[in-house]
Order: structure tokens, then C-alpha cells, then sequence
């Protein structure tokens, strides 16, 4: 049976969107650093985020890439322990150099968020959730 499952994600140049996302911070595993792929680390459980400059990715996936300027390919979402750790993260992502495209925010009244897309032009989601307030 599975026992893991990891993400894989084309990107431009690895050195560049290592160091955005450790800008970020998020950690990597060295040991399976190669010239054109890394391995990112996101959270305590470690779900690991392959990232493969393009050619490399379009010789794995044997398909075309998606152009993330018109179309996104999905939406990462990551969660955070309080709003000042959304507010946060949202001031690293345009610090380093990333696209806040839905600035911090309350949503239905018990989520507060913020959208950013990576140097690759990525979509990801960091969300606080307050369960208290969870509408039952």
C-alpha cells in the first residue's frame, strides 16, 4: 500500500527557487539536491515537494507544461497556527521576490488567508482556520 505521496513541480532555475523558498522557510533535504532538481520539506510531517527545472519535469511527465501566466494547475495550500503567521509569510513571499495576488484576508467569518504564486508563477494558499468559530 502507499505509504508516502509527494508533489512534484516544474520550476525555471533551481537555484533561484531554492533560494525564494528559503527565504520563505521552508527546508530542504541536501542529500537529493542534484544540478536540476531539490527536494523541499513543508511541514511537521515533512510532505516532500520535488522540484524539476522544466525540461527535466517534461521528460518525467511526458507532457507539456502549463503556462502558469494564463492557467494554473492547481492551488497548494499550506496552513498556519495564527493570522500574524499568514501576515507573515505574506511579507517573506514579496520580500523575496513572490506574487501576493490575494492580500491577507478574513473569509466566512472563521478562515483568514492570503494567496501567493511562487517564482514559477505556482498558486499556493496559506490559511488559518479558527474551528471555534466554525459555523455548525
Amino acid at each position: 500500500m502507499t505509504k508516502q505521496i509527494w508533489l512534484n513541480l516544474p520550476v525555471k532555475d533551481i537555484a533561484k527557487t531554492k533560494a525564494f523558498f528559503t527565504k520563505i522557510g521552508f527546508t530542504f533535504n541536501e542529500e537529493h539536491d542534484t544540478s536540476s532538481s531539490t527536494c523541499m520539506l513543508v511541514g511537521e510531517g515533512k510532505f516532500v515537494i520535488m522540484l524539476f527545472e522544466e525540461n527535466m519535469f517534461v521528460d518525467i511527465s511526458q507532457n507539456k507544461l502549463t503556462d502558469t501566466k494564463i492557467s494554473s494547475e492547481m492551488l497548494i495550500s499550506i496552513d498556519a497556527e495564527s493570522r500574524e503567521e499568514v501576515d507573515v509569510l505574506a511579507k517573506k513571499v514579496q520580500e523575496a521576490g513572490g506574487n501576493v495576488f490575494s492580500a491577507p484576508a478574513e473569509n466566512q467569518g472563521w478562515m483568514y488567508g492570503c494567496g501567493f504564486a511562487d517564482l514559477d508563477g505556482h498558486r499556493w494558499n496559506s490559511l488559518y482556520m479558527d474551528l471555534g468559530k466554525y459555523p455548525k
